[in-house]
């Protein structure tokens, strides 16, 4: 006779556990840039990816040779210095963010790399007034990573600007495991939970995945 489990059961065994996860999200070292970016952001208590989160997007940026990026929220450049290490060598990243200051900051971080200023393009706007104006179907990768109320819209812009063949990246997929939890209906919880809901439906355009690093990532293939 076959043992027949729960699927809950069955997902708490797979579940690793918090050293295996510690290990995971800190398998590739970080380099000196980004752990001043993550201390300037500290500094600021702003958010930041985490350590398994940038290598994430250095992976899937190097996996497509992506030459032409668009980053929602800049922060102090943890996510931008990812994106630009995975790139091609000539890639140009375009990143917008309201705040100028934070911008300043993870464009001088980002410089002591060695970075070429022509291939960081830094917009300070809100990222809505800008990404209507982006060229339909000339990105090659989005991150979605800015105010969460938005992510709607900027989802929206995102799979405009894609390619086909191109990749959505969405940032804080499971807020801190609030999206998981059905009794968790904060305005935040709900925007994201709707925009996991309507990619999840999209099967004939698009082709996601959610991955449990950091505080949830979603990566979505266009086409």
């Amino acid at each position: 006779m076959w043992l027949v489990t729960s699927t809950s059961t069955n997902l708490a065994k797979a579940a690793p556990k918090p050293a295996t996860w510690a290990y995971a999200e800190t398998y590739v070292p970080e380099s000196e840039a980004s752990a001043a970016a993550r201390t300037a952001a500290a500094e600021l208590r702003l958010a930041v990816p985490s350590r398994g989160v940038a290598q994430s997007l250095t992976f899937l940026a190097r996996v497509i040779q992506a030459k032409a990026v668009v980053e929602v929220g800049t922060g102090t450049g943890v996510a931008a210095l990812a994106l630009l290490h995975g790139m091609a060598p000539e890639g140009v990243l375009t990143t917008i963010d309201p705040e100028a200051e934070h911008q300043n900051i993870a464009r001088r971080i980002i410089t002591t790399t060695g970075v070429r200023s022509q291939r960081l393009r830094t917009i300070a706007s809100p990222p809505l007034s800008v990404l209507p104006k982006l060229t339909d179907g000339a990105y090659d990768l989005v991150l979605v990573n800015g105010d969460k109320l938005e992510y709607p819209e900027h989802v929206e812009q995102a799979i405009r600007l894609l390619r086909h063949g191109g990749i959505l990246v969405v940032h804080h997929a499971l807020l801190g495991g609030a999206v998981a939890d059905p009794n968790d209906e904060e305005d935040e919880t709900l925007t994201v939970r709707d925009v996991l809901a309507a990619i999840a439906e999209d099967t004939a355009d698009l082709t996601p995945v959610l991955l449990p690093v950091g505080d949830g990532l979603l990566a979505v293939v266009k086409g």
